[in-house]
């Protein structure tokens, strides 16, 4: 298995911004492995697609509320999305500016711009962002995040 079979067009109206008010009426495409058929259902339906001896994988992740807002300290408006968390006061993340950060320029995030970091470095597409705060950045994202949804 490769990477690139996971790569495909997503159109925007199909991805879903909120759950639906009756779970079990979540659509459900099939993939028959040995004729490669595809069925379209509804999540109730997944007792009649499984065979004794099956495997069956819960996904019990929660999507954190990765995507900060606020303004360079130059005055600039900003959008961080975190990418990846690499300890408990540094990210990795997508920032969206007019103009990009350089190395060393402060950010002013939250609603009242309460949370300062520091652009420390750049990797090819990623920012390398530290928090100045006593707090780890799960609780800052906890505190002034958005759903990335």
């Amino acid at each position: 298995m490769r990477v690139a079979d996971f790569s495909f067009e997503l159109p925007e109206s199909l991805i879903a911004h909120y759950p639906m008010p009756e779970r079990s009426s979540c659509r459900l495409l099939s993939l028959d492995g040995p004729t490669g058929a595809l069925t379209h259902g509804t999540f109730t339906d997944l007792l009649d697609k499984l065979n004794p001896g099956d495997l069956l994988v819960f996904n019990n992740t929660r999507v954190i509320p990765a995507r900060l807002f606020g303004r360079k300290a130059s005055g600039g408006k900003i959008e961080v999305l975190v990418e990846r968390m690499l300890d408990d006061k540094r990210i990795l993340a997508h920032i969206r500016a007019s103009k990009a950060p350089k190395p060393g320029a402060e950010l002013l995030l939250g609603d009242d711009e309460s949370i300062k970091a520091t652009m420390t470095a750049r990797h090819d597409a990623l920012f390398e962002v530290e928090f100045n705060d006593e707090r780890t950045v799960l609780d800052i994202l906890n505190a002034i995040g958005h759903m990335p949804l």
